[in-house]
């Protein structure tokens, strides 16, 4: 059975604690469960089409794929719990370049939380610094964990055609209320970003995942070049895998107003801006060469 977007396994809390009692934490197992509670609720909040339980599911399997050239694969285990669990779609916050998930953000909530656990502080501080540099994914050659975690968030990029054009649809649904064109050039940027860059995929055996991973960034970028386009041409938004499906969640209540739309916003990113789990944190319109 497919799992729903905000559906957690019953196995997730015990496979927090046990990756938590791992690294040392030794506060209750109920205070442990309380902790991991919390991020599932977060993880489950209403905003969230593709950046949901199931992505963090998917980045503990990729971890778990790699843990084996890991030094630390449970402290890797709790970084992918951490680094999307501060997210946001408001159209205020992705035009503010601080859309999507919030490393930094998450990052500090790692810092406050697993020393209540009794994780040591020099265990926290690799955690948090593993889940800052993250949405980089240019992690050390020596640094084998940041690998793992960076790839392990990657590895959506490779699914099977069918799961990738959910992850596209899931995507498009979390910043349906971000206009189409401002959002395809905003994606446009990010698939050129990441195709231009020498690998993916940092780890060796992240490696495994290089070529249907840029299959499927050709693919899109050919189809959202095309659907541009059309929009420009006819003012219309073609029907296709990105768009966001009838059924889709309802555009999430921000407490803002209608707005009016954002003129003359930079086009400039860094890599750190450029996730592949994002909308790239900064939908715009620009000038197309």
């Amino acid at each position: 059975m497919t799992m729903g977007v905000t559906e957690a396994p019953q196995w997730l809390v015990p496979a927090f604690v046990r990756s938590a009692k791992a690294i040392g934490a030794n506060a209750p197992t109920e205070r442990i469960e309380d902790v991991a509670a919390g991020l599932v609720s977060s993880w489950t909040s209403a905003d969230r089409r593709h950046h949901a339980i199931r992505h963090l599911v998917d980045v503990l399997a990729s971890i778990d794929q790699l843990a084996e050239e890991t030094h630390d694969p449970d402290a890797v285990r709790l970084a992918g719990w951490y680094h999307g669990a501060e997210f946001t779609s408001a159209r205020r916050a992705s035009y503010a370049h601080k859309g999507g998930e919030d490393p930094i953000a998450g990052a500090e909530r790692a810092r406050r939380e697993l020393p209540t656990i009794g994780v040591p502080a020099d265990v926290v501080d690799r955690i948090a610094a593993m889940v800052e540099q993250v949405h980089r994914h240019s992690a050390a050659a020596s640094d084998v964990d940041a690998q793992a975690l960076s790839d392990a968030d990657l590895a959506g990029l490779a699914a099977e055609p069918q799961k990738y054009a959910e992850y596209l649809r899931n995507i498009r649904a979390e910043y349906a209320h971000i206009p189409a064109e401002d959002y395809l050039e905003a994606r446009i940027a990010i698939l050129q970003k990441l195709r231009a860059r020498p690998r993916l995929f940092c780890s060796p055996m992240g490696q495994q995942w290089e070529e249907a991973a840029r299959e499927n960034l050709a693919a899109e970028l050919t189809r959202l070049t095309d659907e541009l386009d059309e929009l420009e041409r006819t003012g219309h938004e073609p029907d296709g895998e990105g768009a966001p499906a009838q059924t889709a969640a309802p555009t999430p209540h921000t407490g803002e107003g209608p707005q009016p739309r954002p003129r003359e916003l930079s086009h400039e990113r860094s890599l750190a801006d450029v996730s592949t789990t994002t909308l790239g944190r900064a939908p715009r319109s620009q000038p197309r060469s």
